[in-house]
């Protein structure tokens, strides 16, 4: 049985104001107790090593649909985990391999670049008419994003700002698993996926130079995406393409907003952005924390785990370990090896990582030059969950 304080500590990341800042907290579990049983029975790690161990072990993955049943067995029956639990996101090899090769062979490196000026036109856009007093997240942390991830899959411009609510309600499921969350949730994953089979069907009959219509003609060795393969990758793809990027600049522009030099550094050196967005990813990550299922008897820091058992990885925590970043609890642009866990690791790297990282590096350069004056106007809305970070509102001055 773990210790009251390591319990308290787990407890209280579960909500506010635990999940408002949970560093300290992960910092003590570190301290006290870096590899804990949960009451749930999950294995919580929280050190670097640890972090990166749960990522790349070769008999970690995700929870088998056949033991999905017996945790929840209507789970198919519900759009929200049936189109989370069967996407690229939650499934293992073989399954896995071939749908990150196919997806991979569009979604390439090449074509997330051929975006970068698109990218800075539409930062310069957003820009052009925000002055006084303005909520970031509204105005620039979301719309760009979603733009974004719109032009690259094809998604009519008009159609895009609707599923900010959609994708919010869908992604619930992420955090809690209950009847009311569910009737959002169900409703929001069918909404998404019937606008994108329609969509999905008009690139079928013209083809066009987007992401959906090279997944539609993806094929290798023989083997193309299902129809539902094809909309559950759609879906995510535009799923995590806004929401994560989102909460990366929000989560960037307070974290400078409470740092004033290294807003400065940045500013009067706009060339430390590929660094800079390293360590803002780094000092408070978008996605803290993801699961995984062992498939067979291991041990993960000297702690056995039976096959079957949960284990949860702190990526927020392990960003923050003194064991491999010095002074971790300070924002340091210029850090050198501040590589962060923020995008996974292993086979189930984020396939979306490089286009995040790309929006990042230009729009927050471009918001500090444009605005010298930017400050908060007000204490930022914190959204209610840990899994993932982010703000609801962002209210600053641009001046």
């Amino acid at each position: 049985m773990e210790s009251p304080e390591v319990t308290t500590l787990l407890d209280e990341l579960t909500r506010l104001p635990g999940r408002d800042d949970p560093y300290p907290r992960y910092r003590r579990l570190r301290e006290i107790s870096p590899v804990v049983r949960a009451e749930d029975g999950a294995l919580v790690v929280t050190r670097h090593a640890d972090c990166v161990a749960v990522t790349r072990h070769p008999k970690l993955g995700h929870m088998p649909s056949h033991m999905m049943e017996f945790v929840r067995p209507d789970w198919d029956r519900h759009p929200a985990l049936q189109q989370l639990f069967t996407s690229i996101l939650a499934i293992n090899p073989p399954d896995h391999t071939r749908l990150r090769r196919l997806v991979s062979s569009s979604f390439t490196a090449r074509r997330v670049q051929a975006l970068q000026p698109r990218i800075a036109q539409m930062v310069e856009e957003l820009l052009e008419p925000m002055s006084g007093e303005v909520d970031f997240v509204q105005a620039f942390g979301f719309p760009l994003p979603v733009n974004v991830i719109g032009e690259l899959l094809g998604i009519p411009e008009p159609d895009r700002a609707q599923f900010q609510t959609l994708v919010r309600d869908w992604t619930q499921v992420l955090e809690v698993i209950s009847p009311e969350v569910l009737a959002t949730a169900d409703p929001a994953a069918a909404t998404i996926r019937s606008y994108l089979a329609g969509l999905a069907a008009e690139r079928r009959r013209k083809p066009g130079d987007d992401l959906i219509s090279a997944l539609v003609a993806a094929e290798e060795d023989g083997e193309k995406l299902t129809e539902d393969e094809l909309l559950t990758m759609a879906a995510l793809l535009f799923a995590a393409g806004f929401e994560t990027t989102t909460n990366l600049l929000g989560n960037s522009v307070v974290s400078l907003l409470r740092n004033p030099d290294q807003l400065e550094l940045l500013r009067m050196q706009p060339g430390l952005a590929a660094s800079a967005v390293e360590e803002l990813l780094r000092f408070d990550t978008p996605v803290q924390l993801l699961s995984r299922v062992a498939w067979d008897d291991i041990e993960i820091a000297g702690v056995p785990v039976s096959g079957g058992e949960r284990i949860v990885a702190y990526l927020g925590a392990g960003n923050r370990d003194p064991e491999r970043f010095t002074d971790p609890d300070r924002l340091d642009l210029a850090r050198p090896d501040n590589a962060p866990l923020s995008f996974g690791g292993g086979i189930h790297y984020c396939l979306g990582a490089p286009l995040a990282r790309l929006e990042a590096q230009i729009a927050i350069p471009a918001l500090l030059a444009r605005f010298p004056g930017l400050a908060l106007a007000g204490e930022p809305g914190r959204r209610d969950s840990l899994a993932i970070r982010g703000y609801t509102s962002v209210p600053v001055t641009v001046g």
